[in-house]
């Protein structure tokens, strides 16, 4: 008796791909902005977002698992321990899985305790990707206002070094490279800088005020996806944008669109303000953009937690009508243990 390919397949791996039912935005209904999003050692994913209070309690840093990037159950307070040198503001946390040392590193800002000092960038690290993260101890690097923010860890293979990507503040995209500890940045390394804002008042600049990069490589190319240029308020207006380069440390040449801007994701009558994305790769190799963005008719519930396909066309990322869908989508495939 012949055995179906595909059945040899499962038996041998233990392992089943199979197509999620449909999903349709928000994939979260409550506020979850500036989400990154993982997939651990365990198979599970996991999604890191900007502090937020649940029922009265403050969490410092907000936790989800999902097994398949549609449904997601809240894992509570990731870092529920502040650090000694910051109490409030815990933004934008980034999340990295270290091989060496079997650790997960977590990576955010923070507002000094100190009047003189605004934001700083810390790092915590836990044994688990559900933390609970503990901070080392000092910030690593602190600044006036809200300068250094958004960070954003790459490990890159190719090159075997680690970069810390982050910046806000009316100053450019900032990048340099981290010691093999990622504790630290690395002795005798320099800041650069990569992306600069663009100062005028035209309705469809979003570049006045730059932040949230996110660094992924797709074939030939790195993808340095940021956002801007405000966030949040009744006068959001907020986008993701994207520049290339054939190496994580530039020179990156912007995108441009129909209208001659950067902004790959918009938007449109339903939703508002996306951006501060994340990108994750699904079993079928297909990446899925993860961002968040304030619904038009519930302003009052944050920015909630949103995802679309990504798409490469002509060696550029792309999302269907180039703002967030409003419709039933076919959702990524994963794998069903």
């Amino acid at each position: 008796m012949k055995l179906n390919c595909s059945l040899f397949l499962f038996l041998l791996s233990g392992y089943l791909f199979s197509q999620n039912p449909n999903y349709k935005n928000p994939v979260v209904d409550s506020n979850f902005p500036d989400p990154t999003v993982i997939k651990a050692g365990d198979g599970s994913y996991y999604a890191y977002a900007t502090n937020t209070a649940k029922e009265g309690k403050r969490i410092n840093i907000q936790i989800l698992k999902s097994d398949d990037l549609v449904l997601w159950t809240d894992e509570g307070d990731a870092m529920p321990e502040p650090p000694e040198w910051s109490s409030s503001d815990f933004w934008a946390p980034h999340v990295t899985y270290d091989k060496k040392s079997g650790d997960y590193y977590l990576y955010y800002s923070g507002e000094s305790n100190e009047e003189a000092i605004g934001k700083c960038l810390g790092i915590a690290v836990s044994s688990s990707p559900l933390g609970p993260f503990k901070d080392k101890g000092e910030p690593l690097l602190c600044g006036d206002t809200f300068i250094n923010i958004d960070p954003m860890i790459l490990q890159d293979d190719s090159t075997g070094k680690n970069y810390m990507y982050w910046g806000s503040g009316h100053e450019s995209i900032k990048i340099r490279e981290l010691s093999d500890d990622l504790l630290n940045f690395k002795e005798g390394s320099e800041m650069k800088e990569l992306i600069h804002p663009v100062m005028n008042d035209e309705p469809e600049n979003y570049e006045k005020l730059i932040e949230g990069v996110w660094l992924t490589k797709h074939d030939d190319f790195y993808y340095l996806f940021y956002s801007g240029d405000n966030c949040c308020g009744e006068n959001a207006h907020y986008a993701v944008m994207v520049a290339r380069s054939k190496s994580p440390e530039g020179p990156f040449e912007k995108y441009k669109n129909k209208k001659g801007n950067p902004v790959i994701l918009g938007q449109n009558e339903q939703w508002l303000a996306p951006g501060h994305n994340s990108v994750i790769t699904d079993e079928a190799g297909a990446d899925w953009i993860m961002y968040h963005a304030i619904n038009s008719k519930h302003p009052e519930k944050g920015r909630m937690f949103l995802m679309d396909k990504l798409s490469y066309r002509n060696g550029w990322p792309v999302i269907e009508e180039g703002s967030p869908s409003t419709k039933e989508l076919p959702a990524p495939k994963t794998i069903i243990k």
